[in-house]
């Protein structure tokens, strides 16, 4: 069994929902406290023992790049100022040379057409995918877990958590099988579907460990919900001659692909910080 070294990371969607302050700036640079999203996701991946890292991304997205490299005139004005403390922060978030990569997503097709445009740089090993709109924290073990059922099983693997009835078409909803106690095997894998359709209240959320036949299926996959190529679909079409697993999150979840996520995240993270703990409740006391 391959181990997973490498883990793709998303990023060309526009953010829309966090307009204007996403005309300019990436929706995955919005800071949780004093981290970008995408920041707590790479963190987490390389937590996990992944190795190398693939920016999917998109038009507008260099500010990412940017993120990720070694910023000369910042560090050498911390390092005149001695700020040793801050410059060393700097620089242990930032993966190894060579470890990163990007690959252009030019059309907004979808979230399996951005796995698909990774192909070429993914060759013929397992691979992580990950969300940063869904932020876990504590990260803990779950993308660890996912790995060891890939290693047990050879299946793909997604991340499902149980979401309120009325919320299953947001998601990828799994109908399970045999559970194996934080396991299950997927009998079925459905994109969005309406409250009264679910097969369950399952929901896929942003984790998946994958194998390459993934890009045989999403080449046979046809758009589905928003005219787009969807990886739960994609999915579906790999059960035929695939086995799919799935995990159950234990631990928390924040959707920061909307605003009372992002907001509920902030709070949620600041509380938990000896600098900040004091000042937000004064605060929050203040509000209410």
């Amino acid at each position: 069994m391959q181990k997973v070294r490498t883990a793709v990371f998303p990023v060309a969607g526009l953010g829309t929902r966090f307009l204007p302050a996403t005309k300019a700036i990436p929706k995955e640079l919005l800071p949780v406290v004093d981290r970008p999203l995408i920041q707590y996701a790479v963190d987490e991946a390389r937590a996990a023992g992944i190795e190398n890292v693939i920016f999917v991304t998109g038009r507008g997205k260099t500010a990412i790049e940017n993120h990720f490299d070694v910023s000369y005139e910042l560090e050498a004005s911390l390092a005149s100022r001695n700020d040793t403390e801050t410059l060393a922060l700097l620089r242990e978030l930032r993966p190894e040379p060579g470890r990163v990569a990007y690959v252009r997503q030019m059309e907004p097709l979808g979230l399996g057409h951005a796995v698909w445009c990774a192909r070429n740089l993914i060759g013929s090993e397992p691979f992580a995918v990950l969300l940063a709109d869904d932020l876990l924290h504590p990260a803990g073990d779950a993308l660890g877990s996912m790995i060891s059922e890939h290693e047990r099983t050879g299946a793909h693997v997604v991340l499902v958590q149980p979401v309120e009835p009325q919320d299953t078409d947001r998601y990828g909803i799994v109908t399970p099988g045999e559970t194996e106690g934080n396991s299950m095997s997927v009998a079925a894998i459905v994109e969005k579907p309406a409250p009264h359709e679910a097969p369950s209240s399952l929901g896929v959320i942003g984790r998946y460990i994958l194998t390459p036949s993934i890009f045989d299926a999403l080449e046979r996959t046809e758009p589905g919900s928003g005219g787009e190529i969807q990886l739960t679909d994609a999915l579906g079409v790999a059960l035929a001659d695939h086995e799919v697993r799935a995990v159950t999150l234990n631990g928390t979840r924040f959707d920061c692909g909307s605003k009372i996520g992002l907001i509920d995240a902030t709070i949620a993270i600041a509380l938990e910080r000896d600098d900040l703990e004091a000042d937000v409740r004064s605060l929050l006391n203040k509000y209410l």
